[in-house]
């Protein structure tokens, strides 16, 4: 939700910091490895029972996470390299923070609550996984009520506020279910559609030698050896 409605606006008012980066040699890769730096230290503080300093470094990760595309932007150096890592850095840094919220709920809630971040973080995974499998396919599968910037946001709201941790855990829970629906009907829509196959060539036969011509041939031959010994 937030990729189609706001993501062109917020690529836009990031430019110049994205050029001011560039200028001080600034690499996107670096603001990438600061994010998941920042994600490992906002999961052991969350894990640790301070929610609202692990807050402080989830703002961090969001703000390298914008960051290291607007750089590379700036550079003009995209590549399919940065963008992998970009991706890989993004669903690391899911874990670790989802895991930090697991431990904290280990620590001070009874049963098995603490299995409600990880089925968030399953849900997540599940979700990301239908994107980049419909990609490599051809389709797109963008879009959904539940995106990655959505969980965060609401992760950060469950971090000011924590009385409220587990009832948005469920709230992410279901939505983020919701937005898996909703890609994997988009995606499926797109497949149904028929397409032509490409035309097969027919194949070419091989050429065969003409049975008259290598008889014809072999009784010259004969000829001419019987023409020999009679002369």
């Amino acid at each position: 939700m937030f990729d189609g409605n706001w993501r062109t606006a917020v690529d836009r008012s990031l430019t110049p910091i994205g050029h001011s980066l560039r200028r001080t040699g600034i690499t996107p890769d670096v603001i990438t490895i600061v994010g998941i730096v920042m994600a490992t230290v906002a999961a052991v503080t969350i894990g640790a029972g301070y929610l609202r300093i692990g807050l402080l470094f989830l703002l961090i990760t969001g703000i390298a996470d914008a960051l290291d595309g607007a750089v590379a932007r700036a550079a003009d150096s995209g590549s399919q390299r940065g963008a992998y890592f970009d991706s890989v850095s993004d669903r690391l840094a899911d874990a670790l923070l989802f895991g930090g919220v697991a431990w904290h709920l280990a620590s001070t809630e009874p049963g098995r609550i603490m299995m409600l971040p990880v089925a968030v973080m399953a849900a997540a995974m599940f979700v990301s996984y239908q994107r980049a499998k419909a990609e490599s396919l051809g389709y797109e599968a963008k879009g959904g009520i539940m995106e990655r910037a959505e969980r965060v946001i609401m992760l950060a709201l469950a971090l000011l506020f924590p009385e409220i941790l587990i009832p948005v855990l469920w709230i992410m829970l279901a939505l983020t279910a919701v937005t898996a629906l909703q890609r994997f009907v988009k995606v499926w829509r797109q497949a149904s559609i028929d397409r032509p196959l490409p035309a097969r060539r027919p194949r070419r036969r091989p050429r065969q030698r003409s049975r008259g011509r290598n008889e014809s041939a072999w009784a010259q031959r004969m000829r001419e050896r019987r023409a020999l010994r009679e002369g």
